[in-house]
Order: C-alpha cells, then sequence, then structure tokens
C-alpha cells in the first residue's frame, strides 16, 4: 500500500517536473525526504531486528513515524503542486491577479510541505541513528 502510493506519488511528482515551477520542485524535494525517511527507517528496523533491544525497537519505530510524516507531507507537496499548476494556467487563461493568488498559495502550502518532509526526514534519520547505537550498545 505505502510503496504503491509512493509510486503514484513520485509518478505525480514527475509529470508535473515537466512544468517546471517551483512548487513542482518543492514537490520533487519533498518525495526525495519522504524516501531518504522510509530508507532511514528500514535501516533502523533492521538493527532493531538484529540487537533485540527495546530502545532500538522504539527508535526504529520512531523512525517509522517520522518517515510517514514526511510520505504524507509529500503527498500533500504533489497536491499544492498540482494545484499551482491549475493555478498557473487559469491565471494564463484568464491573465488575473486571482489566478496568480492561487499560485502563490499553492507555492507556499507546497514550500511548507517540502519543509515538513525534509524535517520528517531528519528526524527519522536521528531516529535511526538511535536504533542503531542502540543495537549496538545492546550487543
Amino acid at each position: 500500500m505505502k510503496f504503491t502510493r509512493t509510486l503514484l506519488v513520485g509518478a505525480a511528482v514527475a509529470l508535473l517536473a515537466a512544468c517546471g515551477n517551483g512548487a513542482q520542485d518543492d514537490a520533487q524535494q519533498a518525495q526525495q525526504a519522504a524516501s531518504n525517511a522510509q530508507q532511514s527507517a528500514t535501516q533502523a528496523r533492521q538493527a532493531a531486528n538484529q540487537s533485540q533491544n527495546p530502545a532500538a525497537r522504539q527508535a526504529a519505530d520512531t523512525a517509522q513515524q517520522a518517515a510517514n510524516t514526511a510520505q504524507s507531507a509529500a503527498e500533500r507537496a504533489s497536491h499544492a503542486a498540482m494545484a499551482a499548476s491549475t493555478a498557473n494556467a487559469s491565471s494564463a487563461a484568464m491573465a488575473s491577479s486571482s489566478g496568480d493568488n492561487m499560485m502563490d498559495q499553492a507555492q507556499d502550502m507546497a514550500d511548507k510541505a517540502k519543509d515538513k518532509a525534509q524535517d520528517a526526514a531528519d528526524k527519522a534519520q536521528d531516529a535511526a541513528q538511535k536504533a542503531k547505537d542502540a543495537a549496538d550498545n545492546g550487543h
């Protein structure tokens, strides 16, 4: 389920990247952060499983929660990028400032979602390191 969702978000991000505006760039960065967070969570889980250390398991759980948060933020960034793309097309068609405002708001949402995904990825990496440290100390 998560893998399929990740693939769908990745495909949407790749499609939007062709449009080349800042919201799509933010969505791509958010997706990369989510991918990094998931890799960290997987490493943390492997270390926890090897050590059978409760502290390592707890850190691995924290890493997975952070990875889930990063994935959710990446999805929001992708949706915001789609909204920005739509607003950009609407703005061009209407030649109005309301389309520009919509695009600016979507860009801001994508930027915030990217930041949240990157923060969550950092937390996942920290938790993964704690899991590895706990696993090493548990032997």
